[in-house]
């Protein structure tokens, strides 16, 4: 597929595959991107800074050959669209489009690009995250068939040391993580049928970015969070664990998995867990309130039509669509 620019009247090569050695200019053009759409948001003394490397590292794999990109006469790097799916729940970020290649419906391109990859891949989801106060892209999403869901609300807890330290899948052997992490895929299975988050707990663990918290039995858990303590900002130092995955068997559980999170935090030496909680889970908001959790920011989680998540009858799935 190829696409031509207004600016430059040359053709755009894509979709290819990006790789880790691409890093540096997805950096260049998200931080370019980005710094753009918050200058056309009015907020024109915010400069988005590029991300760490190591996170790029975990999203490139993470999607592999979703990993989707453009690239200009130049070979570099026009726009990008980093696809991931979990079993069969798909969504797409970050993806932008270089502001120097703008306007020429290069967007529409590489979204559309993401759905078709999306659905080769037998997904139920196909979703996406975007600022709720930028009516330009709700409006851009909605007529590429795009609804929109629940708010994304992210709360940070404080670090706090428990009783005892939670159980982690970093400090296990090598058999007993592949036991366990087949375990974890069992539970998810189990409460969210076709969800797999297997990938994303063997990434973290080989990567180093964080660690995951266990409860209950390693061989039948109750419950399990993927979180990451690296930075996600180049030269940023380490202060917040994010929770990009969470499972539960019981919504009663969550109290305690909370208190596992915010040890981890203290243990690790970050200030605060960061939780992006869903608005299918109005009771969980409330429990994080309760235990005195501050809103820091929101997202509107977006899905193409007919290909909505459904969330759990019973238990608990938080599932983060920001890397």
């Amino acid at each position: 597929m190829s696409s031509r620019t207004w600016r430059s009247a040359r053709p755009l090569e894509g979709p290819m595959v990006a790789t880790v050695e691409d890093i540096p200019q997805l950096n260049e053009v998200f931080a370019e991107a980005f710094t753009e759409r918050y200058r056309k948001d009015g907020m024109t003394g915010v400069r988005v800074p590029p991300l760490n490397p190591a996170i790029w590292r975990y999203a490139i794999e993470d999607a592999g050959d979703g990993a989707l990109c453009w690239r200009d006469e130049r070979g570099r790097i026009a726009a990008f669209n980093i696809v991931h799916h979990s079993g069969t729940e798909g969504w797409m970020g970050p993806l932008c489009v270089r502001p120097d290649s703008q306007g020429a419906g290069l967007g529409k391109i590489i979204v559309q690009s993401g759905m078709r990859w999306l659905r080769q891949q037998s997904v139920k989801v196909i979703g996406l995250e975007t600022m709720p106060r930028t009516m330009d892209n709700i409006g851009f999403y909605s007529n590429l068939g795009f609804i929109p869901g629940h708010l994304t609300v992210t709360l940070t807890l404080d670090a706090a040391l428990g009783e005892r330290g939670p159980e982690l899948l970093s400090r296990l052997s090598a058999l007993e993580k592949e036991a366990a992490i087949a375990a974890c895929r069992e539970l998810t299975m189990r409460v969210m049928p076709g969800y797999d988050f297997t990938r994303e707990l063997e990434l973290t663990d080989r990567l180093t970015l964080g660690d995951t918290i266990l409860m209950g039995p390693l061989d039948a858990p109750t419950g399990f969070a993927v979180c990451h303590t690296a930075p996600l900002v180049e030269g940023r130092t380490r202060d917040e664990l994010r929770v990009l995955k969470l499972v539960l068997a019981r919504r009663s559980s969550l109290p305690q998995l909370l208190g596992n999170l915010a040890d981890l935090a203290r243990r690790t030496g970050t200030r605060r867990v960061a939780i992006r909680l869903q608005g299918d889970y109005p009771d969980a908001y409330r429990t994080l309130v309760a235990l005195g959790a501050r809103v820091r920011w929101t997202d509107l989680r977006m899905s193409a039509y007919g290909w909505t998540e459904i969330p759990p009858v019973e238990g608990m799935v938080l599932s983060n669509w920001e890397i």
